[in-house]
């Protein structure tokens, strides 16, 4: 709306030199389940712990808290969708969205590296263990740059989400680690 506050400036900026990629916005939003199943995966995990040790109590103390940093994620996700602080540079589908911070970015760059802790602690081959770090890193990469450059996002919009995100990881690290 041709607004002078804030960051429109850059924002209106970057966002010309992006355009629109409606193809990438696709591919990042179908890929957006990758974490979404990561999540399901460590949560039969600890139902499987819990249902063959008969006692949460004796659920590793990790997958405790990772149960309850997922759970955190979700109310800042919610929080964000509550109280809209940017709308997307464009309509999806004909409706205007609240875009930060990018939801895909935050949940990526949230599931994935918690992920990343989670196999250091568990796989005990090396090489598979760097295989699958070095692909979930490249995950990251390639989602967010992807969601930067499909334009469905203010450039503040995806910074903001990594800001927030890196510091809810580094929260959930000082806890495990």
């Amino acid at each position: 709306d041709g607004s002078r506050v804030g960051f429109a400036t850059l924002n209106r900026h970057v966002h010309n030199l992006t355009g629109v990629h409606m193809a990438l916005y696709t591919v990042t939003d179908w890929l957006g389940l990758v974490p979404i199943l990561l999540c399901l995966a460590f949560a039969i995990f600890g139902i499987i712990q819990w249902v063959k040790r008969k006692s949460i109590f004796k659920v590793d103390r990790d997958i405790i808290l990772l149960g309850v940093f997922y759970a955190f994620v979700i109310v800042v996700y919610v929080f964000f969708e509550t109280v809209i602080i940017n709308y997307r540079p464009i309509l999806i589908n004909g409706y205007l969205e609240a875009s930060y911070p990018s939801s895909t970015t935050v949940l990526v760059m949230n599931v994935i590296p918690t992920a990343v802790i989670q196999i250091k602690n568990r796989i005990r081959n090396r090489t598979l263990k760097r295989f699958v770090k070095v692909a979930l890193i490249a995950f990251i990469v390639f989602m967010v740059i992807g969601r930067f450059v499909s334009g469905v996002h203010w450039f503040t919009d995806i910074v903001g989400g990594a800001l927030i995100s890196a510091s809810l990881v580094f929260m959930y690290s000082a806890f495990v680690c």
